[in-house]
């Protein structure tokens, strides 16, 4: 199993409220839409709290701001990642994805990357 882990910050003019209802109300019924197509074996998102409890563990570790939020994107196989470009419907798929994500996500402050998870306990 590979992931992608798209840590997430939302656009400056939007609320951490109007982000969150975006991304769950308009945006995961897009990923859904094109799950079959991207090959998507699981997506979920993690949406941050920013209330009182976020706030005392941050100062204890004297962390930065949190994201907004984490998007989490599983594939069955590297290879079902990596082909993704061959397929015209998938790379239509991905563009209109990545036009919604411009709505709602601040991409040049969210980074992306792959990886396995090791389960620990």
């Amino acid at each position: 199993m590979l992931k992608i882990a798209f840590c997430l910050r939302r656009l400056p003019e939007l609320s951490h409220q109007d982000f969150r209802g975006y991304w769950y109300e308009q945006h995961a019924p897009l990923v859904r839409k094109h799950q079959k197509v991207l090959r998507i074996a699981r997506y979920i998102q993690f949406h941050s709290d920013p209330g009182a409890l976020s706030e005392r563990l941050r100062g204890f570790r004297n962390s930065p701001t949190p994201f907004d939020g984490i998007a989490e994107i599983w594939y069955e196989s590297r290879e079902a990642l990596e082909t993704l470009g061959e397929d015209p419907e998938a790379r239509k798929a991905s563009r209109e994805l990545l036009e919604d994500e411009r709505r709602f996500i601040d991409l040049s402050r969210s980074p992306i990357w792959v990886g396995e998870e090791k389960v620990i306990i």
